[in-house]
This record gives C-alpha cells, sequence and structure tokens, in this order.
C-alpha cells in the first residue's frame, strides 16, 4: 500500500508521517518511510537545492528538479518496496508539484501532469491524507520552531494560500481524505488510521 501524506508548510505532516509509521510497524507491517523531494541520495542532494534560500529557482526549473527527485525515488525505493509488499509512507509526491508549481506559481496543470507522468511511470498512491488548515495557523507553528525558514517557506502569504486552494481543490478523487490540521496530533492520527485501514480492506487497486 502505497500513503502519500500532503499539506502546506507547518501543517504536522512529519508528525503524523512518524505516528502512522509507528503504529502500522506494531501490527506487524513492513513500513518504509521517505519524502519528496529527497529519499534517495540523488535525491537528498536535490532537496538541498531546491529549499536553498541562497539560489533563486525558475518555476518550470523547480518543476523538473522535484520530478528527476521523483524519478529516482519511484525507481529506487517505492515500486520496490511495493513490490515486496511493504506499505510506504511518503511525505509530499505529485499533488505537491500540481499545488505549489501550478496553483503557487502558475504553471500549467496538465503539463506539470505529464512531467509527473514520466517520472512516476503512473505510479499513483492508494491514498492521500490532506492536512489541511489556515495559513495563519501554518505560519504561526512555523514561527515557533527554533529553525530558519527554507526557501519555499520563506514565501509569502498569498503564495502558501494558492497552494492551500490548490491542494483543497486537488482532493475531490476518492483516493483522497481530508484532515483537519487544528485538530490535536492524537485526534489527527486516530482520524489517519481508520483512513488507512479502510483502504487496506477495501484497497482502490
Amino acid at each position: 500500500m502505497f500513503v502519500v501524506i500532503e499539506g502546506i508548510e507547518g501543517s504536522g505532516k512529519t508528525t503524523l508521517l512518524a505516528g502512522l509509521a509507528e503504529k502500522l510497524s506494531r501490527t506487524g507491517r513492513e513500513v518504509v518511510v521517505t519524502r519528496e523531494p529527497g529519499g534517495t541520495p540523488l535525491g537528498d542532494s536535490i532537496r538541498a537545492v531546491f529549499v536553498s534560500r541562497m539560489l533563486a529557482i525558475e518555476p518550470l526549473a523547480e518543476a523538473l528538479l522535484v520530478n528527476a527527485s521523483r524519478a529516482q525515488h519511484v525507481d529506487a525505493v517505492i515500486r520496490p518496496a511495493l513490490k515486496a509488499g511493504r506499505i510506504v509512507i511518503c511525505d509530499r509526491f505529485v499533488d505537491s508539484t500540481l499545488a505549489y508549481q501550478g496553483y503557487g506559481r502558475g504553471l500549467d496543470l496538465e503539463e506539470l501532469r505529464r512531467i509527473c507522468d514520466i517520472a512516476t511511470r503512473g505510479l499513483e498512491p492508494d491514498l492521500v491524507l490532506l492536512i489541511d488548515m489556515p495559513y495563519e495557523v501554518s505560519q504561526s507553528r512555523l514561527q515557533q520552531r527554533d529553525e530558519a525558514l527554507d526557501r519555499i517557506e520563506q514565501e509569502n502569504g498569498g503564495f502558501h494560500e494558492r497552494v492551500r486552494q490548490g491542494f483543497l481543490a486537488l482532493a475531490k478523487s476518492p483516493r483522497h481524505c481530508v484532515l483537519d490540521g487544528r485538530l490535536p496530533p492524537e485526534r489527527l492520527l486516530e482520524e489517519a488510521l481508520s483512513a488507512v485501514h479502510e483502504r487496506l480492506s477495501t484497497p482502490l487497486r
């Protein structure tokens, strides 16, 4: 099973991912936790470039960078794990490209979908957990962290609001589950686990 966690910056993806992985591992299932951009040595190198505050990156270049990472990630990590019967939980996938570079940056969505399809070779998640929350709440969380904002995190509120609305527009398919990121972490995890178990009993693929 392939589960993706999506959401704007500061929405709590990392916390939810860790909680899901722990709970599912306790059931005896093998779980692979990964992220985009990243997940491989090549992907981690691309990620360092992608988030660097020292660089100005053109929107199409952003999309191509993340999909170069994705192509390696799918081939080297995700597909082999799925073939071995493991559960893969990934922090971000194709929806992030469509939301950030499409809705956020203004690139053509169909063009982006074609680029992503090439990188994934048609692989789609069984479940996408979208953690939704107002931009103001996510920004408040980011400001409480003891680390500098990266290149994407420091974008203005208008950009992040477009990204948020993009995620919501994308979350219309049966494979999506929208979660309220303002819920306490324990309740959020509970709802996420419920969605995962529902898909495990009635898989989409």
